[in-house]
């Protein structure tokens, strides 16, 4: 499970976020938007409710989702690792369908530890005094005039795509080349000031200087991760310089503890630089302002952003021109044409397989078309929708000529120019990004108070203190005079707790600030991705507790005094956190037992947030368990992991990493998968003692089958995924939400079979064909091979097989095995050569033999038009040829354990000298046009006398041993191995079909990603969801589990940007006769009779029907079948007397292991008119006596 690995994404906030309709980018108007001249720029969910019976012997019965397609379309959501992506959610944030999918990584050809670590050519840094470096990379020159605020590429074009191999799909190279020559300022390396440093560093840009006066308190432990009991009274920057530099080798950290002014900053050149803890870092307000404005005339984009106890606020300004090449980051969307009208506006129309998906405003080119070649090559062309299917071009075509045929339109991302306000003029009119519509007025209440503050540490030297009437009446007090200055109303309520809690900080906040702003960091660097305009305030006062809330009045004021030594800590790690929440409640952290399924990304941010919490760091425990080792890709997202853990088991890792951050937490970590396999070591009494259970699993299986255990076992679920820039998370709380598995996604777009084998039309077909390719030839023909040499009864179980599989498979042996055995390296090199003939020759040759390019159907329409591309043979001799011939060869080679031969010289010179015989096309082959067609060739019964044959032409397994033939490996597809040619090959025959149809090939960096199903990931987006996860888990552990007003599920698009929350949805109810009951509620049967003995199936159904008033028609444990009114009279009466537990190991035919302590059952009944009725699942606690037998 490699977690998160992204980790999963489901992203899932249905009818809530459906509701709210919100666009994905403001008007143009709003953004002051500019279309920019890209010659000038640098290029660069459906619901069910039936129950799945589990093969658990003791797991509660959800709803499941149907079993996935496989599907390798780039347009579509991955769902083979991970995520889950609702219709709303994907409306709310996106114009297109959903981004690319799968790992990245960093490539640089210069060292790390060079002057040019990570990026161009080198400059002194000017101000030396208090500066402490990390290496020899010094602060380059950053280009920040606003001709455009994309860098001119100084040399580092290479990225690491070991490292990066996931963040690289999310951004692309052209924007991480940007971001590798870019320095950045971060002032503050407090709680939020390391996250955003983290996040940064792992994201890869040229530099980080970590700007901090201050040393560290005990304070600064409750959030800032790399601070340890040993640092207090050490500058903050200093002692977290060396773990910050181990997180990226190609990034070249320093520290500064030079005062933050205007010199220090004209002394320097730093692109974007970041204030954490606003104008108490800088001296003041006056001082404040002066910064800001200096980086707003100089062109130094700035970013302000502040977490103050449950409350935060990020401020960005990019200077004017700001220009964004790529919005949202989504895959430009095509389609194919039916027909161009000849108007003013023309109206297109696309074939009606599937919607454009473009939206008013975009911009389109056209290629192809046939008759309306006008067109064809024409500059970006801007659209109106009319429809799914139609939509008009602002170019008049009535003097162009007739359309007759053909065409694809392609959408074209447009560059954007942004102007944006200095802070001090956003003062007076700020924009705000809204993050949660229920708090839709509060924004301008917390832009005042966080003013307050500032004004506050201004004239007091210091923060109010916690929960103290007198300090937040002064608070209250400025912020009315500054509202009436703007005419604006204040919420005193709001105003007044935030003082009670400006004092304290909350890791997870800062965590899911850290990655806001670090995104936004990307963004002013690469120009990918809309910025934050201009104003982001986000809360989470819900985290309070219910008698807190409950003893602030109307005007916030305090209806009983706080004791404020209950939020005073003194001499504690955890004082920042009491100063919001309490020692009592600390104390609860303290207490709690939890279960986090996955240590891959968001895993590692979850662990990290819970250590800094202090959870299960009293007398409770945190277990943590995943089965993968760590791989060099973890290492860009996987913040715990460092290179020299590549290769440790990752749960250990991670373990060991957050001890190290709060050594008082007791985590114990394992090595084992969840499953119905391992449900001897996650038993009753496991699970009993857990509060609850976090998921970072990247795998929709997974996520339902931990679902489905926090529902039989009545415990809290907090559940995560990501995708790219997407996130989104679910809080499941026992008898109060549906469960995860209570909904679904629509199913997966699969490619139709026959547009696979005949008829591609895009680079996603094309790359299905070669995965598929290499599955037959190198896996499945391996292991059909294998398993004749060393199986004795792989015969017998083939001819059982139906339809025409068992000739097919007894064919590829004989291949294997006789026919196409190799000898010697030229032997492989021999078949190599005969592949690609036949693939890319003469099939494509007896099919235009079968379909001339001339061909029309009954209708007379032409039969090679719209989604069907004629295509034409390719000849030996092209370079495409000879790549799939050189990896198809070693691949050949391995699997016979026959030494590779990675010269190309050589391989190319004997693929030359092999004689090809002439393909000449036969009559009567028969091939699939449709999917009906395909489908009837795959189950045609298979020729028995065929069969018979090749059994007499295969030879016994024994001979072939002797002959020398003692095994064949398949392969098995490896996408993150550079070396073993696996995506090589994909590549070469994937482009190489590609060019048979006239399809644009795909670079290789696509086709990894496409054909390895790669999940995009990025550090920020984990951090985010991580600490939205774990605010729910505040409001679990405060005991709100009856309010679910109070808990949120969340999605974010941080690339656009986009918050939605909403409230979770409750569980369904049902209901038999008067009694009203959800997936969370069931019959609790106890299995022991009053004399000792178990309760026999006659026993069981008089029960029901006497005590329940339910006749039970079946009954069924796991797939088996134990009961029905239909059965034999016979078999019926049989099982009537046994005992429950026998009935199931008779018709299971399997032994009930020790650890099982309940059956579950689940129930057709009908009523006491005879109608039928749904009823809950039946837990039966079997006697202790019933094991083992």
């Amino acid at each position: 499970m490699d977690i998160d690995s992204g980790s999963d994404i489901e992203m899932d906030t249905r009818e809530s976020l459906e509701s709210m309709a919100i666009s994905e980018s403001t008007s143009k108007n709003e953004l002051n938007i500019m279309e920019v001249d890209p010659e000038n720029l640098i290029e660069e969910s459906s619901r069910r409710t039936d129950y799945s019976l589990s093969d658990s012997p003791h797991q509660a019965p959800t709803p499941r989702s149907p079993p996935r397609q496989t599907s390798l379309q780039s347009n579509s959501m991955s769902t083979a690792e991970h995520s889950r992506v609702s219709p709303a959610a994907a409306a709310a944030v996106s114009s297109v369908n959903s981004p690319p999918s799968k790992k990245p990584r960093l490539l640089s050809q210069t060292p790390p530890g060079t002057a040019a670590a990570a990026g161009g050519t080198c400059s002194s840094n000017n101000s030396t005094a208090g500066v402490i470096h990390s290496s020899n990379a010094s602060n380059g020159n950053s280009n920040n005039n606003m001709s455009g605020n994309l860098p001119q590429e100084n040399g580092t074009n290479n990225i690491d795509e070991g490292l990066y191999s996931r963040q690289i799909y999310v951004l692309g190279k052209e924007a991480m080349t940007r971001m590798a020559a870019s320095n950045i300022l971060i002032s503050g390396i407090g709680g939020l000031g390391v996250e955003v440093a983290k996040n940064v560093i792992l994201g890869g840009v040229r530099s980080v200087t970590l700007q901090d006066t201050k040393n560290t308190t005990w304070s600064d432990l409750t959030s800032q991760f790399y601070l340890k009991k040993s640092d207090l009274g050490k500058n903050r920057a200093a002692s977290s310089l060396q773990q910050l530099t181990e997180l990226n080798p190609y990034v070249s950290v320093k520290v500064s503890n030079d005062p933050l002014t205007i010199e220090y900053l004209s002394q320097n050149q730093f692109k974007v630089v970041v204030l954490t803890e606003g104008s108490e870092q800088v001296g003041g307000t006056a001082a404040l302002e002066g910064l800001m404005e200096f980086c707003h005339e100089s062109g130094i984009f700035v970013v302000l952003a502040e977490t103050r106890g449950l409350f935060s606020r990020v401020f960005c300004d990019f200077g004017k021109g700001f220009v964004v090449v790529d919005p949202n980051g989504e895959n430009p969307v095509s389609a194919m044409i039916a027909s161009i009208t000849k108007e003013s506006k023309g109206l297109v129309t696309c074939l009606d397989d599937s919607r454009h998906g473009l939206e008013d405003g975009d911009f389109v080119t056209f290629t192809e078309v046939q008759g309306m070649e006008e067109l064809n090559g024409i500059e970006p062309v801007q659209i109106e929708v009319t429809g799914p299917y139609t939509f008009r071009i602002l170019t008049d075509t009535t003097g162009f000529s007739d359309y007759i045929r053909g065409g694809i339109v392609a959408q074209v991302k447009m560059p954007k120019s942004i102007d944006f306000l200095s802070y001090k003029e956003t003062q007076k009119a700020p924009e705000f990004l809204i993050t949660d519509f229920a708090k839709m007025d509060r924004s301008d209440t917390l832009n005042i108070a966080f003013q307050a503050l500032d004004t506050f540490i201004s004239r007091n030297g210091t923060l109010p203190r916690a929960w103290n009437e007198e300090d937040a009446s002064v608070i209250v007090e400025i912020a009315e005079e500054i509202s009436k200055t703007w005419e604006m109303t204040l919420d005193l309520k709001i105003v007044r707790l935030f003082s009670y809690i400006a004092l304290g900080q909350v890791c997870p906040m800062n965590g899911l600030i850290g990655g806001v702003v670090a995104q936004e960091v990307m963004k002013a660097c690469s120009g990918k991705f809309k910025p934050i305009f201009q104003w982001m305030f986000f809360d989470a006062v819900e985290c309070l507790s219910d008698n807190t809330l409950a003893n602030l009045d109307e005007q916030g004021k305090l209806k009983a005094p706080m004791d404020e030594d209950v939020y005073s800590a003194q001499d504690s790690r955890y004082s920042a956190q009491v100063a919001v929440f309490g020692k009592q409640f600390q104390d609860t952290l303290g207490d709690l037992n939890y279960f986090v399924v996955g240590a891959g990304a968001i895993g590692c941010e979850l662990l990290k947030n819970f250590a800094m919490l202090g959870l299960s760091a009293r007398n409770g425990k945190l277990y943590v368990t995943d089965m993968d080792l760590i791989e060099r890709s973890n290492l860009n997202r996987q913040f715990l992991f460092r290179p020299k853990d590549v290769g440790q088991a990752k749960s250990l890792t991670a373990a060991a990493a957050v001890r190290d951050m709060n050594p008082s937490i007791n985590i114990e970590f394992q090595e084992q998968r969840v499953g119905p396999d391992t449900e001897h070591i996650y038993t009753d009494e496991f699970f009993n003692k857990l509060d609850g259970v976090a998921n970072a699993l990247d795998n929709v299986d997974a996520r339902i089958y931990m679902d489905r255990r926090c529902v039989y076992y009545r415990k809290p679920l907090l559940e995560s995924g990501t995708l790219g820039t997407k996130g989104n998370t679910q809080v499941v709380i026992p008898h109060l939400t549906e469960s995860y598995g209570s909904s679904q996604d629509p199913p997966e777009k699969s490619i139709p079979i026959c547009t696979l084998k005949n008829f591609p039309n895009a680079i996603e077909h094309t790359l299905q064909w070669a995965r598929d390719l290499f599955e037959g030839v190198f896996k499945q023909a391996g292991e059909n091979a294998a398993q004749y040499l060393n199986d004795q009864s792989f015969v017998d179980r083939t001819l059982r097989l139906p339809g025409s599989q068992p000739l097919d498979v007894l064919e590829n042996v004989r291949k294997a095995v006789v026919e196409e055995r190799p000898k010697d390296f030229a032997d492989c090199v021999r078949w190599s050569r005969l592949l690609w003939e036949e693939n890319f020759h003469n099939q494509i040759e007896q099919l235009l033999f079968n379909f001339p390019p001339d061909q029309v159907t009954s209708s007379g329409a032409p039969f090679w038009s719209g989604p069907k591309r004629c295509p034409k043979a390719l000849c030996w001799g092209e370079e495409l040829g000879k790549d799939f011939v050189y990896c198809a060869a070693n691949l050949r080679a391995e699997m016979y354990g026959i030494p590779q031969n990675r010269d190309r010289v050589a391989v190319n010179s004997i693929a030359d000298a092999i004689e090809i015989p002439k393909f000449i096309p036969r009559s009567g082959v028969r091939i699939a046009v449709n999917d009906a067609e395909a489908q009837a060739q795959m189950v045609g019964n298979a020729d028995r006398n065929r069969i018979e044959e090749l059994r007499r032409l295969i030879p016994p397994a024994e001979d072939l041993k002797a002959s020398g033939l003692t095994n064949i490996t398949p392969l098995e597809f490896e996408k993150d191995d550079d070396n073993n040619l696996h995506i090589d090959f994909i590549v070469a025959a994937s482009n190489s079909r590609a060019t048979n149809y006239q399809i644009p090939p795909a670079d290789r960096l696509k086709s990894k990603l496409i054909a390895g199903k790669i999940i995009p990931a990025i550090a920020t987006t984990t951090s985010v969801v991580s600490g939205l996860v774990c605010l729910e888990l505040i409001k679990l552990a405060q005991g709100k589990t009856g309010d679910i007003e109070a808990f949120k599920n969340g999605f974010v698009n941080l690339a656009i940007p986009f918050f939605g929350f909403s409230e979770p949805i409750t569980a369904p109810k049902n209901k038999y006769y008067e009694t009203e009951w959800t997936l969370w509620d069931r019959f609790e049967v106890n299995g022991t009779n009053s004399d000792g003995s178990e309760m026999t199936l006659q026993q069981f159904l008089d029960y029901f029907k006497n005590d329940q008033r339910l006749e039970i028609t079946m009954l069924s444990q796991g797939v088996c079948m134990l009961y029905s009114f239909f059965m034999q009279k016979e078999k019926r009466e049989e099982r009537l007397a046994l005992p429950m537990s026998e009935v199931v190991r008779r018709v299971s035919k399997k032994r009930l292991e020790p650890h099982v302590k309940a059956l579950v059952f689940e129930l057709c009944c009908n009523d006491d008119e005879g109608e039928d009725v749904e009823v809950p699942y039946v837990r039966y606690l079997l006697p202790d006596n019933s094991m083992q037998q």
